[in-house]
């Protein structure tokens, strides 16, 4: 394995923590700022949706730097973020402060991807983009119980100073391990030949299957720690344990992916999908009882982050002449689908549906993304197999869309 590889994976390490952590502490930095937990969720939206605007623009400000250099320039703004969260006065500050560190987040697994895939051969490119993820979904086993557990012993605000200096060591492995790059060349031209992914619908159709099927996992992993105390009967101090599972379903289901996606990269998506979203409705029922909700849990983590390299590998295959900014794009969707799966999830929990009504939403939004897949899968099939690709067009006689070569 390329060092360079282990250097990104570092940092996806930090980024994966300080985004998932927050699940498990709702409860404790509601409390705290005294405000309900359905309000306390806006931490985790206000994170998501800082990824959305964070990935284009910061995207677009490094194709004028080299990729080594604007991923330190990521992870310092990262750590600045959780440094404004940890010593936070106020809700408001510190949802400010969840912000500023989501808007290095989109970028760096964008540009980390590019980097990711340009280290190995062309039929290795998934594994390596899982690699890197590997650092993501490892946060979930370690760095956010850990985290959820310091928080909860010691406050909130000691395990965000602990995030904080998970950036500072993201920070050295870039700096150290990842090799130099060419800075590129300025122009318009660049940034004209970026924004032309967006007109491949193939392009459009993985973005939206990342929103909805990523979407899917957040609308009940969001609601995680109320759910399994009130429902499933589990202590506060449990809530750690199982977001363990969570993070093991994780790594096995992106490294599964990884592998597979560069054998058969659309069965894998339609399996992974339907999967997730028969989970998640059963979810509604089985996170009555501890076991199942157990189960439940790890096999929400396993089927969601399946998804995660084919549909990252998808886009990058479809823009490869300018793949920066779609790249940072479709991470920013899956944090698109995060946000508005956080803030469905909590309007039915607000409208008194049962605290389990989040997977509901959840199995809606996985459903979707199966259908979408079937549908790219179908339009694939109608090119005329000679490198044609359906590129969305303006104009009213071409229709919606139209081949072009």
């Amino acid at each position: 394995m390329p060092l360079a590889l282990l250097a990104l994976a570092i940092g996806a390490f930090g980024i994966g923590t300080t985004e998932f952590v927050i699940m498990g502490l709702l409860p404790e930095v509601a409390e705290e700022f005294g405000v309900p937990i359905p309000t306390a969720g806006l931490l985790a939206t206000g994170y998501a949706l800082g990824v959305v605007v964070g990935a284009p623009l910061l995207a677009v400000a490094g194709t004028r730097v080299s990729r080594k250099r604007m991923l330190m320039l990521l992870m310092v703004l990262f750590t600045l973020g959780n440094l404004v969260s940890a010593l936070a006065p106020a809700f408001e500050a510190m949802l400010a402060g969840r912000v500023v560190a989501s808007l290095a987040h989109g970028a760096f697994f964008g540009i980390g991807s590019i980097v990711a895939a340009d280290l190995v051969a062309p039929r290795k490119k998934a594994g390596a983009i899982a690699t890197m993820f590997t650092g993501l979904t490892v946060a979930n086993v370690v760095g956010v119980p850990l985290g959820t557990l310091v928080g909860q012993e010691f406050g909130w605000r000691v395990t965000f100073l602990g995030v904080a200096g998970l950036g500072v060591l993201g920070l050295a492995g870039v700096a150290a391990l990842v090799p130099r790059d060419e800075r590129p060349a300025p122009g318009h031209s660049r940034v004209r030949r970026e924004l032309a992914a967006f007109r491949d619908v193939q392009v459009l159709l993985a973005m939206a299957m990342t929103v909805l099927g990523f979407g899917g996992v957040f609308a009940a992993i969001t609601y995680i720690a109320p759910m399994m105390t009130d429902a499933a009967g589990y202590a506060d101090a449990s809530v750690s344990r199982l977001l363990v599972l969570f993070g093991l379903g994780m790594v096995a289901g992106n490294l599964v992916g990884g592998r597979l996606a560069d054998r058969a990269l659309m069965p894998l998506l339609f399996t992974a999908l339907a999967a997730l979203s028969l989970t998640l409705g059963l979810f509604t029922f089985t996170a009555y009882d501890k076991t199942l909700a157990a189960v439940s849990i790890t096999l929400i983590g396993a089927f969601g982050f399946a998804t995660v390299p084919p549909l990252q590998k998808r886009v990058l295959d479809q823009t490869a002449d300018a793949p920066t900014l779609a790249s940072a794009v479709n991470i920013g969707a899956f944090n698109l689908g995060n946000a508005l799966a956080a803030w469905l999830g909590g309007a039915v929990l607000a409208a008194g549906l049962g605290v389990t009504a989040p997977n509901w939403v959840g199995a809606v939004l996985a459903a979707s993304a199966l259908v979408l897949a079937v549908l790219s899968a179908r339009l694939e099939r109608r090119t005329d197999g000679r490198g044609s690709r359906i590129v969305a067009s303006s104009s009213p006689a071409a229709g919606a869309a139209r081949a072009v070569r």
